[in-house]
C-alpha cells in the first residue's frame, strides 16, 4: 500500500460496485471520456486565463466606444485607448506582483486556507496594507462590479431593441434580466472555459461587423467630425476609455484558477493587444461613417442600417454581454457567500445565496436604463480609483522599506531594472489617474450627465428610442 492507503500498483481487474469485474482498460477509457467532456468547461491553463481576461475586458462598452470617439476625435480617442490600455496592463502587472507577495507571506506564516476557498482582491490588499485597505477595496469591488453587471443587462436590452423594436427596451430588460439568473450556476472561473471562449469569439464578430458595416455604408451626407471641440465631452470620453480598459477587477479570481499565476503578466499583454484590435478600428470606422450624430446616439447599432448581418452582430454582442455579466457578478457572489458563511459549503447553498444578488441587479437595470452616459462616471470614479489607483498606491506602501524590497518574490522587470524607476512609474500613474481620470473625467462625466438629465427617466420604457410614427 502506498501513502494514504492507496495501492501502488493497479491490478488488472477491479471489482465493480455490483460485484462484476471491470477491466482496467475499460475504467481507464471511462475516465478519459469524463476528462475529455469536462475539458469543454474546465481549464486552468495560461490560455484559459487569456480567454477569461479578454472576455471580461471590453465587450459591454464595445458599441459605445464610437460615441466616445465622437467626443474626443480620431487622434485623441485612439491615443487615449493606447495610453489607458498600457496603464491598465501595468496595473494588472502590479496586481500579479502583489498576489505573489501575498502568497509568499502566507507561506512563511504557515497559514492554510480552507479547501475550495477562492481568494479575492480585497483580501490580498487587506493582508498587505491592513484593515482600511481591505475595507476600501471591498467597497470598490462591490460598487464597480455591481454597476458593470447592471450595465451589461441594460446594454443587452438596448441592443435587443435594435434587433426587434416591436418590444420596448423595458420589455427586453425583463427577458435579459430573467436569463441573467443563470449566472448563479457557474461555480468559478475554473469552470468557464466554454463561456469565456464564446465571449471572445462574439466580441470579435461584433467588432468585425461594426468595421465592415461602417465602411460598406460609407459616410452620411453632410457628415461632420467636430471631435475634441468641447471639454466636457472630451473628458467624459476619457472616463469612458478609462472604464473600457479597466476590466481587471477580476484579476485575483483569475490568478486563483491558474497553475502558474506568475505567467499572467504575459497573458495580460496579449489581452492588451487584443483589446486594441477589437476597439480602435471599429470605433474609428463607425465615427468616420456617422460623425457627430453619435453625440446624440450612444449605441453604434442605432447609426448603422438594419440588416440580417446587424441582427447577427447584435446576437453576438448580447452573447458576450451575458458572459461578461457572469464574469462581473462572480466576485460579488463570492463576497456574499463568505458573508453568509456558505462559501466552502455545498454548491446549492451558494446558489441560494447568489439569487438575491441578481434580483437586486435586475431591479436597478429596470430603474436606471440609461447606460451610455453613466459609463464615463463608472470609469472615472469606480474603475479609476478601484482598478488603477489602488494597485499603484498599495505597491508603494508594500515596498516602502528596504527589507520588503529585498524579500520580494518578484524583481523589477528588464525594462525598469531598478526599484526607483518602478516607483516613478507608479507615482506618474497615481497622479495621472487622480488629475485626468478621476478629477477631469469625473467633472466631465457629472457635467455630461446634467446636460442629458432631461432625457432620463427612472423606469423609462424606452430610453433614447426614436418616436414612433403616428
Amino acid at each position: 500500500m502506498g501513502e494514504y492507503g492507496v495501492p501502488t500498483e493497479a491490478p488488472h481487474g477491479v471489482m465493480s460496485s455490483n460485484g462484476g469485474t471491470a477491466t482496467a482498460n475499460g475504467s481507464e477509457s471511462g475516465e478519459k471520456s469524463k476528462v475529455g467532456l469536462s475539458s469543454l468547461w474546465k481549464g486552468h491553463t495560461v490560455f484559459d486565463a487569456w480567454l477569461i481576461a479578454a472576455a471580461g475586458q471590453i465587450g459591454f462598452v464595445l458599441v459605445t466606444l464610437p460615441y466616445t470617439m465622437s467626443q474626443m476625435g480620431f487622434a485623441w480617442g485612439s491615443a487615449a485607448s493606447v495610453l489607458y490600455g498600457l496603464i491598465g496592463a501595468w496595473c494588472v502587472y502590479l496586481l500579479v506582483w502583489l498576489y505573489l507577495e501575498f502568497k509568499s507571506r502566507i507561506d512563511l506564516q504557515g497559514k492554510v486556507r480552507p479547501e475550495n476557498y477562492i481568494l479575492q482582491y480585497h483580501e490580498v490588499i487587506g493582508e498587505l496594507t491592513g484593515r482600511w485597505g481591505r475595507k476600501i477595496t471591498y467597497f470598490y469591488i462591490i460598487f464597480t462590479l455591481f454597476m458593470a453587471s447592471i450595465i451589461c443587462v441594460v446594454a443587452s436590452s438596448s441592443n435587443l431593441y435594435y434587433a426587434n423594436p416591436r418590444l420596448n427596451k423595458r420589455e427586453w430588460t425583463y427577458i435579459a434580466g430573467g436569463v441573467s439568473f443563470l449566472a448563479v450556476l457557474v461555480p468559478d472561473f475554473g469552470h468557464f472555459r466554454s463561456g469565456a471562449f464564446i465571449g471572445v469569439i462574439t466580441t470579435t464578430i461584433t467588432s468585425i461587423y461594426l468595421l465592415v458595416a461602417a465602411l460598406s455604408y460609407g459616410q452620411r451626407p453632410g457628415v461632420k467630425h467636430t471631435g475634441a471641440n468641447d471639454m466636457v465631452e472630451f473628458f467624459s470620453g476619457v472616463g469612458n476609455i478609462l472604464g473600457a480598459y479597466g476590466g481587471h477587477g477580476i484579476t485575483i479570481e483569475i490568478l486563483e484558477t491558474m497553475k502558474r499565476p506568475s505567467a499572467y503578466k504575459y497573458v495580460n499583454l496579449a489581452v492588451f493587444f487584443y483589446a486594441l484590435l477589437v476597439t480602435i478600428p471599429s470605433s474609428v470606422a463607425v465615427y468616420w461613417s456617422a460623425g457627430d450624430i453619435l453625440l446624440k446616439q450612444s449605441n453604434a447599432f442605432a447609426v448603422l442600417p438594419g440588416s440580417g448581418w446587424q441582427t447577427l452582430a447584435i446576437a453576438t454582442i448580447i452573447a458576450h454581454q451575458a458572459m461578461g455579466f457572469i464574469l462581473f457578478t462572480h466576485p460579488i457572489f463570492l463576497l456574499c457567500e463568505k458573508a453568509a458563511g456558505v462559501h466552502t459549503r455545498r454548491f446549492f447553498l451558494r446558489v441560494l445565496c447568489r439569487i438575491p444578488v441578481v434580483a437586486i441587479m435586475f431591479f436597478f437595470a429596470l430603474a436606471v436604463p440609461f447606460f451610455g452616459p453613466i459609463n464615463s462616471l463608472l470609469g472615472s470614479f469606480g474603475v479609476g480609483l478601484g482598478m488603477y489607483l489602488i494597485p499603484a498606491v498599495v505597491f508603494l506602501v508594500t515596498y516602502r522599506t528596504k527589507s520588503a524590497r529585498e524579500n520580494s518574490p518578484v524583481k523589477p522587470p528588464w525594462f525598469l531594472p531598478t526599484w526607483s524607476l518602478v516607483f516613478v512609474v507608479n507615482v506618474v500613474v497615481i497622479l495621472w489617474t487622480l488629475v485626468v481620470g478621476v478629477g477631469l473625467g469625473g467633472w466631465a462625466g457629472i457635467s455630461n450627465l446634467i446636460r442629458q438629465v432631461h432625457s432620463f427617466g427612472f423606469f423609462d420604457k424606452c430610453f433614447q428610442c426614436p418616436p414612433k410614427p403616428k
